[in-house]
């Protein structure tokens, strides 16, 4: 892009960005408030993200988390958020920064954001209409997984439909 171009795309994700880190302070100082909660999807290989290796073994892409009935010691930045999480009775500290957010839907209110890449964008043009969030499952059948399912009745933004 050159400097007498407005980068809108960028922008957008920055301030949705920021929305997102507004939502979390809020929710770190006060509580999920009435039936909130969120599914975030992030890309587990992005070099600022620290899980825990057995789950960056198990999710080498991308994972969802819930955040809703148990978390724990929800720390907010500038740059991303550190929580704990209860994996099968094991507590596991987590740091996402805010630029490996794929997708944040809080279904409670029929909201979500998502966040396509750049490198993606130059794999395949982007859709005119938001895909769903899935993973195809062995028999060929594509399968809802637990953030489909929450984001069914919500709407889903993608922000590079708005990228040249």
């Amino acid at each position: 892009m050159s400097d007498d171009e407005i980068d809108y795309g960028n922008m957008m994700h920055d301030a949705m960005r920021g929305l997102i880190r507004d939502v979390l302070a809020r929710v770190a100082k006060t509580g999920l408030p009435g039936e909130h909660h969120f599914f975030i999807s992030f890309d587990t290989g992005h070099p600022d993200v620290e899980i825990a290796d057995w789950l960056s073994d198990r999710f080498p892409a991308d994972m969802t988390i819930v955040m809703q009935h148990w978390f724990d010691d929800l720390e907010v930045d500038d740059d991303g958020f550190a929580v704990t999480l209860n994996f099968n009775d094991q507590p596991e500290r987590m740091y996402v920064p805010y630029d490996a957010i794929r997708t944040f839907v809080d279904p409670s209110v029929e909201f979500g954001l998502r966040f396509e890449s750049q490198e993606a964008e130059n794999i395949e043009k982007a859709p005119e209409e938001p895909r769903p969030l899935r993973e195809p499952r062995k028999d060929g059948e594509d399968a809802p997984d637990r953030a489909e399912e929450a984001s069914r009745a919500a709407e889903v933004v993608s922000l590079d439909s708005f990228r040249k």
